[in-house]
Formats: C-alpha cells, structure tokens, sequence
C-alpha cells in the first residue's frame, strides 16, 4: 500500500519546510529507516528517514521548494502500484514563476547607441587599455570633460589588483544569521556575570573521569558537569526554563503568555563548518554526568557529519554555549527564542584572588547569564546564576 511522504513538522509553531534535497531518486527503492530527504527549518537542516519499505514514487516538490508542513510531496509505493493522483490544487513552494514572459521586439532606436555622457577616450589610450587588459569602466579620466589618456591607462595597469572574495553562507549558516538578527533584535536581552572558583568542579570531573571512563566508554568533560548543574539549577527556577510564546502561534496560549515547561532539555550550542548548531540533551535534570557525556558525544559527532536528527534538535528549554576551549575568557550569548536564557562559559584560567582577606591562586571561570526580560527580571536571573554557582562550587 502506498504511504505518502508530507513535509514533517520539526518544531513548535513550524508552518512551512524547505526541501534541500531528495537523498533517494525517483524509482529507487527505498528501505525503512534509510535517510530519504533533508529538510531546512529554521535551526538547523535535517536528515528525514523514511517510513517504509518502498520505491520512491510521485515526487512533487523539488530542491528549493517551501512547502506547507503536512503536504504530502512523494509516495513510497510498492513493485507495480501506482501512486495516487496529485492534487489539482497547486503546491504551495516559494519558488517564482521563472517562466519567461514573451519578449517584444527590440526596437532600433538612437538610444542603442553609446551614451553622449560616456566619457571620451583617445584612440591612443583604448590600444593601451587592450594591451594591458584594463577594464575602461574602472578608469576615470583625467583629460578635458573626463576624458581618458594614455597615462589614465598607464596608471590603472600598474595599480595593484584588488581582488574579492565573496563567500556563499552554507544553509545552516544562513539560518544562523537569520535566526540571531531576529533574536537580537527582537528579544529584550539583559546580562548576569559571575566569577566562580572552579577548585572543586576540577575535583568532581578528577574523581568521576575513570569510572565514566569505565562504565559509559567516554571522556567526561566539564561541560557535562556544568549541564548536570544547570539542569539542577532550573528544577529550582521554572521561569529560567520557561519559554516566551507571545511571538509564537501556539494554541491556548495569547500574546504575551509564558509557558512553563514541563521538562528540563538542555541544548548545546556546537560549532560545524561556517556555522553554529544547538543540539539537546533531553531530560537533563534526570541524567547522570556520565550520561550526559554520552549523550553530548554522540550530538557533537552527529553535528560534525552533518547527520543531525528531528529529535536531537527539538524541544530545547535552556541552552549553554562553551567557548572555554577556545581559550575564551568571559563572552555574551545571544538567546535562541522561544527559550528565556542562554549561559555563556568562558575558560578555567589560574588568576589571583582574594581569599580569607589575602591573596591566592584560584582556577577561575566567568558565566554569563543572557536572559529575556519579558519573562524573568534582574532579582530571578542573580538568584538562578547563584544557584548555578553554588551547584558548581560543590560538586
């Protein structure tokens, strides 16, 4: 029997996909579970299997197309069925009508020729310029009413060449730019610093490395253990995990409502070619480090093949983004809606301080807090960040 292929919804409030590209070609056999078509949403480009074994039949829409999310755009039929008939209705994609309107004869008229403002040039200077390959549009001329000499020509051919590289943003990468115009724009952001002494978070990753190591075959990182601190943190401060809907068309709730969210998924922001994806570790609040180690391990592998899954960039409530192995000291995240935060790590760094009233070497690492003020305010964001600190103070 034949089961259509629909543009998938991949996020809340999500009405269109645009349609990268079909993995499989039309009359190739396709078996379930095999990766089918990669999708565009607004975070990130993603892998969709397909449903059943079948030969991908029927296709409707092609690369480019932004299709309303549950159109149906293929059929994986079986050996000798048809797929159904499409739809008289047209496909909603956003692409133009490239055809060509019918052309007008060009008419002969004076205006086909040069220009009476063009600026002259000495038979002189146009044999020079064809010598030298110089482009006449990029010379100005300094001759009476601009005209252009031999030297002008001279001048231009032994200047040197200014060259421009134009880089084409990747599609993760545009929606990136997209995404952060938005928020940036858009969100209300204020920022929370806190300086914190990571003695004991360096103690806690010490003791726990080997038996991770040995149970869960990964590294355990200090990024685990800041996840597990903030999933602790937020169980105490719901509004930090709340999310701003005001913006959002989601049934039930109005412009200007904030919803609570039931769950604790923490998003990691993860750095791919020319681009920035946020992968989540669900239910953080109930993994153990060593889980979350193997969790983050598996989404930075997935992120760096560019094999990210629906499910491991859906449902994010709070985000952190680590730029500690950078060698950055302290920096501020933008915040990726509908989310309240964002928590910005910078670097464990040896600095001097003050402890007990004289002057000690501490390892030290600043977070900042990013926090949308529509949905929390100075006093919940401090108390939260304090938690946090706390959490990680005592690990």
């Amino acid at each position: 029997m034949a089961v259509s292929v629909v543009m998938p919804a991949l996020e809340m409030a999500q009405e269109t996909g645009k349609l990268v590209s079909w993995l499989k070609k039309e009359g190739e056999q396709v078996k379930k579970g095999e990766m089918l078509l990669e999708v565009e949403t607004d975070k990130a480009v993603v892998e969709i299997e397909a449903a059943q074994d079948g030969i991908l039949a029927g296709v409707t829409a092609q690369i480019g197309d932004v299709v309303p999310v549950g159109q149906t755009i293929a059929w994986l039929v079986q050996p000798g069925e048809q797929p159904p008939a499409a739809s008289a209705t047209p496909a909603q994609t956003g692409r133009q009508n490239t055809q060509p309107a019918a052309a007008a004869p060009a008419a002969r008229t004076e205006s086909a020729a040069p220009s009476a403002a063009s600026p002259r040039i000495s038979p002189k200077a146009r044999k020079l310029a064809g010598e030298h390959g110089v482009d006449l549009k990029q010379v100005t001329g300094s001759g009476p009413g601009g005209e252009i000499l031999a030297d002008d020509i001279l001048k231009a051919a032994a200047a040197p060449a200014i060259t421009t590289h134009v880089e084409p943003l990747s599609s993760i990468g545009r929606i990136m730019a997209e995404r952060t115009t938005q928020s940036w724009t858009t969100v209300p952001h204020f920022f929370v610093t806190r300086e914190v002494d990571a003695t004991m978070l360096n103690a806690s990753r010490a003791q726990l490395l080997p038996p991770v190591e040995q149970s869960h075959k990964v590294k355990l990182t200090h990024t685990d253990l800041i996840v597990a601190a903030v999933a602790t943190a937020l169980k105490q401060h719901p509004r930090m995990n709340a999310s701003w809907t005001g913006d959002l068309n989601v049934p039930g709730f109005h412009d200007g409502s904030i919803r609570l969210n039931a769950d604790i998924n923490i998003a990691l922001a993860m750095a791919v070619d020319n681009a920035v994806v946020t992968a989540v570790i669900q239910h953080a609040d109930t993994a153990s480090p060593g889980d979350i180690a193997v969790r983050r391990r598996e989404l930075a592998d997935r992120a760096a093949a560019n094999r990210l899954q629906p499910s491991d960039i859906a449902g994010a409530t709070f985000t952190i983004s680590n730029l500690g192995m950078f060698a950055v000291d302290a920096f501020t995240a933008i915040i990726v809606p509908p989310q309240a935060g964002i928590l910005a790590v910078g670097a464990i760094t040896d600095r001097v301080v003050a402890v007990d009233g004289k002057p000690a070497v501490r390892p030290m690492m600043t977070l900042t807090l990013s926090s949308d003020h529509r949905v929390v305010d100075g006093a919940r964001a401090a108390a939260f960040l304090n938690d946090v600190v706390t959490a990680l103070q005592s690990s």
